[in-house]
């Protein structure tokens, strides 16, 4: 695991604080933590496929994916449907044609198809879990994180692609250094299963990275270090609402 968390930690500008993950393990916050990890998951799987419906697909297939995602939001934004059936809905393949136009198509296609199939799937092990711990599900006010990154995206491209792909990085890098911290001091049930996350995240933090720098053509260091000085500030200032991209708990 620590050969795992090496690069994440040097890709992340702080560690999550003792604070938050006080707030975290305290059993009263359980249902907070599951209800957002399982939003945060579904928000991932959205993210990826936005980004293969606005860059790398013509409009039918774009319409395609919409219909294929709509069982899992269905779920959460209207709760109708079955957990339970889910898995035999995650069937989406590669075979999905890239736009002539997209120099970059098929390999965004790949990275994110494999992530969303992944997302998914870690949606559908919450869901199980939330139903062991006897954890209904209800909605929840947003975190700030992701929206606080994503209002410093640039508006005109490639650079706002490049820019969605670097905090990305930097959520996925993130979860992953929060279930490492969170994994030790849950259950054994909860701990596994966060265990059981990290490879995959890892990996996707990577892949989001990866596709920026492809993309860019050039050095996005300087980017990359201003995302990471962003999520960094939202990691470490006060932060009222609780949630599992929070910063410093502050009830007051």
């Amino acid at each position: 695991m620590d050969e795992l968390l090496h690069p994440i930690k040097q890709f992340l500008q702080c560690e999550t604080p003792q604070t938050w993950i006080d707030a975290a393990v305290d059993p009263e916050n359980l249902s907070i933590v599951l209800i957002d990890h399982l939003i945060c998951e579904l928000k991932a799987a959205q993210s990826a496929m936005f980004l293969i419906r606005k860059y790398a697909v013509d409009k039918d297939s774009a319409d395609a994916l919409l219909e294929w995602l709509k069982p899992f939001e269905t779920l959460i934004y209207k709760r109708e449907g079955d957990w339970r059936t889910l898995p035999a809905k995650n069937k989406l393949t590669k075979s999905v044609i890239p736009k002539s136009n997209s120099p970059y198509g098929q390999e965004l296609i790949d990275k994110m198809v494999i992530l969303i199939k992944e997302e998914l799937h870690h949606f559908y092990q919450v869901l199980e879990i939330m139903d062991e711990y006897g954890v209904e599900y209800r909605s929840i006010t947003p975190c700030r994180y992701a929206k606080g990154m994503l209002r410093h995206v640039k508006t005109y491209e490639p650079d706002a692609m490049i820019d969605k792909l670097i905090c990305g990085a930097y959520i996925e890098a993130r979860s992953c250094e929060r279930f490492a911290k969170l994994a030790p001091h849950v259950d054994k049930r909860l701990g596994d299963f966060y265990i059981s996350l990290l490879r995959s995240e890892a990996r996707h933090y990577q892949d989001y990275l990866t596709l920026a720098e492809e993309i860019a053509g050039c050095d996005i260091s300087e980017r990359v270090t201003f995302f990471g000085e962003v999520e960094a500030e939202l990691i470490l200032s006060d932060d009222t609402d609780f949630k599992f991209h929070s910063g410093v708990p502050n009830n007051s």
